[in-house]
């Protein structure tokens, strides 16, 4: 049986008691820039979004998970986003709230995690990431779990004024 439980960390789907980490993370500015959020969530919102984070991966085209420490604390959030079982493919995406926390192998280890779940239990054939120019600990993060750069999309993201490049990793299922 596969599991989602590493030496670390362990992930596990949203639950209604994560309201208050979910409310705290979509609203934290400093990291709207990855998440493409441009407005505030309100509590409302995100409760009507955990009273549907049961749905299917194949309806929704996402699943999203907590990072927990063994100890139980939600450090983060890692997601396979634009789900596309007809090419078999997904993106991910990866924060870690607390910067304390980073830079701890967590981050490597869910995403070695969700890797080995989609390329397993999802028969996904490849996972894109997309990740800012300027993000050098993530590219250093995705480059080392064997994501290759595969493009650069100019002047795509728009942030404080000026637009900044963003960089697309690719890794296919061997």
């Amino acid at each position: 049986m596969l599991s989602l439980k590493g030496e670390q960390v362990y992930l596990r789907a949203l639950e209604p008691e994560d309201l208050n980490f979910l409310y705290e993370l979509e609203n934290d500015t400093a990291i709207w820039e990855i998440s493409g959020t441009s407005t505030p969530y309100s509590k409302h919102v995100l409760q009507l979004y955990l009273d549907n984070a049961h749905r299917d991966i194949y309806d929704v085209k996402q699943l999203r998970l907590c990072i927990c420490t063994l100890e139980d604390q939600v450090v983060g959030l890692i997601d396979l986003f634009d789900f596309d079982p007809k090419n078999n493919r997904a993106g991910l995406g990866i924060v870690i709230k607390e910067s304390n926390k980073r830079n701890q192998g967590i981050g490597n280890e869910s995403i070695k995690l969700l890797l080995e779940y989609g390329f397993t239990s999802l028969n996904l054939h490849q996972v894109f990431a997309n990740v800012a120019e300027d993000n050098a600990a993530s590219i250093h993060l995705f480059k080392k779990l064997g994501f290759e750069q595969v493009g650069i999309k100019n002047d795509w993201i728009f942030v404080n004024g000026s637009y900044k490049n963003e960089i697309l990793f690719q890794k296919i299922k061997m």
